[in-house]
């Protein structure tokens, strides 16, 4: 059940300090879970069922890239947006970025009213 009619944002990032970030930022227009790993987030995208995930590329574990490309071949999710956020500013993360599935990509630190504006073009 949607809290408020609030459209579901996955947040996936291993540091907690960034999703309180989020929290703070995208709280009022977005109902927002939390994961702390790639792992996290293929349960929790069953579970959830978000309207977009926002996902941090660098993780331990199933980072980023896979955790995409994984969503992006399931039935369950394949239709989800998928936001990617990362430290990496090459050009090559930001194509293998959208070869795996992304619908978007931010580089940290985030204009967040280019991540708004995404996220409502998205959902």
């Amino acid at each position: 059940m949607r809290t408020q009619n609030k459209a579901r944002l996955l947040v996936v990032d291993d540091e907690y300090f960034n999703f309180t970030f989020y929290t703070h930022v995208l709280g009022e227009q977005f109902e927002l879970k939390y994961a702390k790993s790639g792992e996290q987030c293929l349960k929790e995208a069953l579970i959830f069922r978000p309207d977009a995930i926002m996902l941090d590329v660098c993780m331990p574990g199933l980072d980023g890239f896979d955790t995409c490309r994984i969503l992006k071949n399931t039935p369950e999710t394949k239709d989800i947006p998928i936001l990617m956020v990362s430290g990496l500013e090459s050009e090559a993360a930001k194509k293998h970025a959208f070869e795996v599935g992304c619908d978007a990509f931010f580089v940290k630190p985030l204009a967040m009213n280019e991540l708004m504006e995404s996220l409502q073009t998205l959902i």
